[in-house]
């Protein structure tokens, strides 16, 4: 009698730990009653035009603008051409990758999460992206000297913020 009274006390507490455990993995907890904080409900999201957005893009402008950057960059004999191309090829597959996860992966699929789904997809775009940087660095080094990295890294964040801003 008393084994039968330990099973019974035994699958009280299982079904217990498996209604907790459910409303663990759903966010809820037992005195939620599924209603959000005061906190939840006034969080907003971000503007996606706020004062560091519009700095990063006036400043890549006005970079482009006064180091006439798209001439230098077709015109200048210093630049070293090799390196050059192997940056564009890279910062082109890049782009290739990023487009693949949010226009193929998140719009036409719906896969919200696809770091999730694909690991490997993020940490190889980005280590393509950092190649193209480097690349980018050796060969515009002769031109703009040790202003290279802080002129390559302006025209990222500014063609970055102006992307986040339109999508």
């Amino acid at each position: 009698m008393a084994d039968l009274m330990a099973e019974s006390q035994f699958q009280t507490l299982r079904n217990r730990f498996k209604k907790d455990a459910e409303f663990l993995l759903r966010g809820v907890s037992d005195d939620d009653n599924g209603e959000k904080s005061s906190e939840d409900k006034e969080v907003k999201p971000l503007p996606r035009i706020n004062r560091h957005s519009i700095f990063w893009i006036i400043a890549a402008a006005g970079l482009t603008y006064y180091l006439d950057f798209f001439t230098v960059i077709m015109v200048d004999e210093s630049i070293k051409s090799w390196w050059f191309n192997v940056g564009v090829v890279l910062l082109a597959v890049s782009l290739g990758l990023a487009l693949y996860c949010i226009l193929y992966l998140d719009w036409f699929c719906g896969i919200q999460q696809y770091d999730e789904e694909y690991p490997a997809l993020a940490p190889i775009t980005t280590a393509v992206f950092i190649a193209a940087s480097c690349s980018f660095n050796i060969a515009l080094w002769p031109v703009w000297s040790i202003f290279t990295p802080i002129i390559l890294f302006t025209q990222f964040m500014g063609v970055l913020m102006l992307i986040s801003m339109l999508g």
